[in-house]
């Protein structure tokens, strides 16, 4: 890096850890007031609070880096261009497309920070913080169903090659991955319902298989008609068979992670475990326009560090006359909040409005490169 980079970059790194760990523990006293409502409910106690909200923190500082870039590259431009230093860079013949390819640069290890913090560090802690909250309330998982959670899971068979379609039920999923209350519905090719499995649990066991422990199964088998009676396809008659198995080893396609989608919202996942809920949905013909949205957030979103310098950059050219550091650093706070707003919004717009995709998780930042560059170029005019 040449002498000026080199001194760019020791500027914007300096002030960007500051706002960033500034921003985190404002972010943290937040989240510690939100949870203090569930301390004292089971052996939830302060200290599980401060570590769940802890645990919560990587997700936080995934959430803030774009805008802490903003904000440090703004400020370190403000007080550049309000001492006159900017201007001496601009007379000795720093060029604006050399001063943005610079900072881009700059903004290189900030773009790999936010992936190492969004796929590695982030949605293991966000696991790990969910199920200390749920071990120490006592508490499972399930959904706003009464019943639970319904999830349909295909099959082939590795024999003949037939395809077998499930409804399964799961009642709670306890914070360890294990499953209770699990109702399992099976159908064969005509999608007649040929076996009934009830099983009071059940853990996983890789590759494939769930071990079902005191599980009742009820196989069902049609019965033709009786001679000279036409077969009536809405009132079929079965004759089943009931059996009561300690255990049961069950082949799925489920697994844990799939099922882990109930402890993390879309936005928290790994895009590795997105891709496979994804897989799951598809090959089970169901919805994933929220969760492909959620995968291009995912894909896209360190690159906003990028378009918050390219935002920054028109700051330097601004002297003091046109406002002060503070005023400069308080509409870098703006900037980064409604660049967060927009995000969310067309997040939620693309999802009811069917919009593809990576047009949805890629506009807002599109529409903010493009304030930036028209700004850029205003103030290299002017």
């Amino acid at each position: 890096m040449r002498i000026y980079e080199k001194y760019f970059a020791r500027q914007v790194y300096l002030t960007f850890v500051f706002i960033l760990f500034a921003f985190s523990g404002l972010f943290f006293f937040f989240d510690l007031i939100n949870e203090l409502n569930s301390v004292g409910h089971g052996n939830y106690k302060f200290g599980y609070a401060v570590l769940r909200v802890g645990l919560q923190a990587p997700s936080r500082l995934y959430e803030i880096i774009p805008v802490a870039a903003l904000i440090s590259a703004i400020y370190v431009f403000a007080q550049m261009a309000a001492s006159s230093e900017f201007t001496i860079f601009r007379v000795s013949g720093l060029a604006t497309g050399q001063a943005l390819r610079s900072l881009l640069k700059i903004g290189v290890p900030l773009v790999l920070l936010t992936y190492l913090i969004g796929e590695v560090v982030g949605p293991y802690t966000d696991q790990l913080s969910e199920r200390v909250r749920l071990e120490a309330l006592g508490s499972a998982v399930s959904t706003n169903f009464q019943s639970g959670v319904w999830v349909k899971d295909t099959l082939t068979a590795r024999l003949d090659g037939e395809q077998v379609t499930r409804f399964v039920n799961v009642g709670k999923l306890q914070p360890d991955a294990t499953i209770t209350d699990v109702r399992i519905y099976e159908f064969d090719k005509q999608f007649k319902l040929s076996n009934v499995r009830i099983a009071k649990s059940g853990t996983y066991q890789p590759p494939g298989h769930w071990l079902l422990k005191d599980v009742t199964d009820t196989e069902l088998v049609s019965v033709p008609p009786p001679p000279n009676q036409p077969t009536d396809a809405l009132a079929p008659v079965y004759r089943a068979s009931q059996s009561a198995l300690p255990e049961y080893s069950l082949r799925s396609e489920l697994t844990p992670q799939i099922l882990s989608v109930l402890l993390v919202s879309p936005d928290r996942m790994s895009m590795f475990n997105l891709f496979r809920y994804i897989q799951h949905l598809q090959e089970n013909h169901q919805d994933t326009q929220r969760y492909e949205i959620a995968l291009w957030r995912k894909l896209l979103y360190p690159f906003a560090v990028f378009v918050m310098l390219v935002l920054s950059l028109p700051f330097a050219y601004l002297h003091t006359r046109a406002g002060v550091v503070g005023v400069k650093v308080f509409g870098g706070i703006m900037l980064g909040m409604s660049f967060q707003l927009v995000n969310t919004l067309f997040s939620h717009i693309g999802n009811l409005s069917s919009w593809p995709a990576p047009l949805t998780a890629a506009t807002p930042a599109l529409i903010y490169l493009a304030l930036g560059l028209i700004g850029l170029k205003w103030v290299d005019r002017h």
